[in-house]
C-alpha cells in the first residue's frame, strides 16, 4: 500500500503541511492570498501555519525524531 496510508505516512505528511505552512505565513504575498481564509477548506492551511509558529519548538523536534525514524529504524 502506497505510505500515505500507514501512521508513520500520516505523520510525515502531517509535519511537512506544518513545517511549509508555517513557511509561507512569513511570506508577504502569500501570506495574504493562501493564509487569509480562516475558515473551509483553504482554513486548514490557516490553521497548519498558527500550529507551527506557536508550537515551533515542539515542530521542530518532532521534525527531528521523524527524520531519525525514517532514516533509521524504518
Amino acid at each position: 500500500p502506497p505510505p500515505v496510508y500507514s501512521l508513520d505516512g500520516l505523520l510525515v505528511f502531517g509535519l511537512l503541511l506544518v513545517c511549509t505552512c508555517a513557511y509561507l505565513r512569513k511570506v508577504p504575498r502569500l501570506k495574504a492570498w493562501l493564509l487569509s481564509e480562516k475558515r473551509g477548506v483553504w482554513g486548514v492551511f490557516y490553521k497548519a501555519a498558527v500550529i507551527g509558529t506557536r508550537l515551533h519548538v515542539a515542530v521542530a523536534v518532532s521534525c527531528i525524531l521523524m527524520a531519525f525514524y525514517v532514516l533509521v529504524v524504518k
